[in-house]
């Protein structure tokens, strides 16, 4: 028994020395420290954790961010060794946070300078004025910057009005502000006074309603529109590889906006839209779905006609509590996170942690990629319209420097380490605060969380070898095994 014993130990050795150990840590204070806090031991009674390779879940696809105008203007404010440095940290692969797939909006959206859409002239249904001029200013140079470190990056896109020519109201957006509001809120970072958007009151929109104009000539105009984006980019060797048909098509915003009926979106997909991509090879999916509403999802999904064309469906906002239902009865459909929620401007240690929980929660029910919202901002973040949010990269213009945030590190714990094709481990035990996936090279990945103020010890079983990591006090980890 005891000579078994031995050599139980000496093989588990072997296998230890085989299965090279990386372990990051970051805290409020520090980030990205390298630890080396993790040990093999021989077996154990109970673990707080239980991890086996073969029980995998969905495949990730990736992670990633927004490119908006007002992160290229914030950018531009830098001297270009520091601009490339954080585009470098953010797009090189294996570098720093290793980005693969990115949302772009199709003409203006809230963090645009201001409003424009690619073709405002009225009755314009061939598309004859149809120009990207305004993007070759911003989008387009901050995109090919991107793909200068990651040439296949993936991109999709969508858009958060037509052009005003094509809606009821004839006008970007959906709510009136007109300049004499008292609105502030500082949990939400809005500070809406003084600022006007034009929009009459008795012109405003209403969630549940069809903003767009809901006629054949109309349709057939929106979706060239969509086709001739698609070529334009391409003409610039930036290609999209998927778009959805309306960002938040249930919310009337005093900003680009336009609602719609899931009837609507149902029709314009399944007889225009979804045709048009077709042609083009661009993949087509439902969103983005920013309400808590199984039902809206189903009547897409179940429609015989736009069915066809929809490879999946995106979440952001409340419509995460519809994720888990859709990802029960939909297993195999592709489903994406498409907007971290955005937090206030604090860029605080607070929100990086809601932005865990947030992560987990849509990745643990199904999510295939997921997707930061703004990459970077200036001088406390605020938009256009008056929405204070938080930023991969705050930029000081006064003194021309730059900060990663937390919420920066927080993704860069698990973009720089989870591979496209990677697969989500099912996990067991008490102890839940953590993801885990194989990658396509078979390291596993685990990105633990210590909430407590104290540091602690956590036991893995990981395959048939057993590991002590000790975490720092509030902190999160990522611990990586070749």
């Amino acid at each position: 028994m005891k000579q078994f014993l031995l050599l139980f130990f000496a093989f588990s050795l072997v296998a230890c020395a085989q299965k090279k150990i990386q372990m990051i840590a970051t805290t409020e204070s520090v980030p990205w420290q390298v630890n080396n806090s993790v040990v093999v031991i021989n077996s154990m009674t109970k673990t707080d954790i239980g991890i086996s390779s073969s029980n995998s879940l969905q495949t990730i696809e990736g992670f990633g961010t927004c490119f908006n105008e007002l992160g290229w203007t914030s950018l531009k404010q830098l001297g270009d060794n520091d601009k490339e440095a954080i585009m470098k940290e953010l797009f090189e692969p294996g570098f720093g946070a290793n980005f693969t797939i990115c949302r772009m909006p199709i003409a203006a959206n809230d963090f645009a300078l201001k409003w424009y859409s690619y073709d405002e002239t009225e009755g314009d249904f061939l598309m004859k004025n149809f120009s990207i001029s305004n993007d070759l200013e911003t989008l387009v140079p901050f995109i090919k910057n991107a793909l200068k470190y990651n040439p296949i990056l993936k991109l999709w896109a969508s858009p958060w009005s037509p052009p005003t020519w094509m809606k009821y109201n004839k006008h970007y957006a959906s709510k009136s502000l007109l300049g004499d509001s008292d609105l502030q809120s500082k949990e939400w970072g809005m500070d809406f006074r003084g600022i006007n958007n034009g929009l009459p009151v008795a012109r405003e929109g209403k969630e549940g309603t069809n903003m767009f104009i809901q006629e054949d000539k109309y349709f057939k105009a929106y979706a060239q529109y969509f086709s001739k984006f698609i070529k334009a980019y391409r003409n610039q060797d930036i290609n999209i590889d998927m778009v959805m048909p309306q960002n938040e098509f249930n919310s009337a915003q005093v900003f680009p906006s336009c609602t719609w009926t899931s009837s609507g979106l149902a029709q314009f997909i399944g007889s225009y839209l979804g045709p048009e991509m077709k042609k083009l090879d661009v993949a087509l999916m439902f969103g983005t779905m920013e309400r808590p509403s199984e039902a809206l999802v189903d009547s897409i999904l179940t429609d015989p006609i736009a069915s066809k064309y929809i490879e999946g469906v995106g979440f952001q906002w409340a419509g995460k509590e519809a994720i888990p239902g859709i990802h029960k009865r939909y297993p195999n459909l592709r489903l994406y996170q498409t907007e971290q929620e955005c937090g206030n401007g604090d860029n605080d240690w607070k929100a990086c942690k809601y932005s865990w929980n947030l992560m987990k929660h849509y990745i643990k029910n199904g999510a295939n990629a997921y997707m930061y919202w703004n990459t970077t901002l200036k001088d406390g973040g605020i938009s256009t319209w008056g929405w204070k949010q938080n930023s991969l990269v705050s930029v000081d213009t006064k003194n021309h420097t730059y900060k990663f945030n937390h919420e920066y590190y927080l993704l860069k714990h698990v973009s720089h380490f989870v591979l496209p094709g990677a697969k989500l481990l099912e996990t067991t035990g008490e102890f839940k605060d953590l993801l885990a996936f194989e990658n396509p090279d078979k390291s596993v990945v685990m990105i633990i969380q210590n909430e407590n103020s104290n540091e602690r010890k956590v036991s893995v079983k990981l395959n048939d070898i057993y590991y002590e990591i000790v975490l720092q006090a509030d902190s999160f980890n990522t611990i990586r095994i070749n």
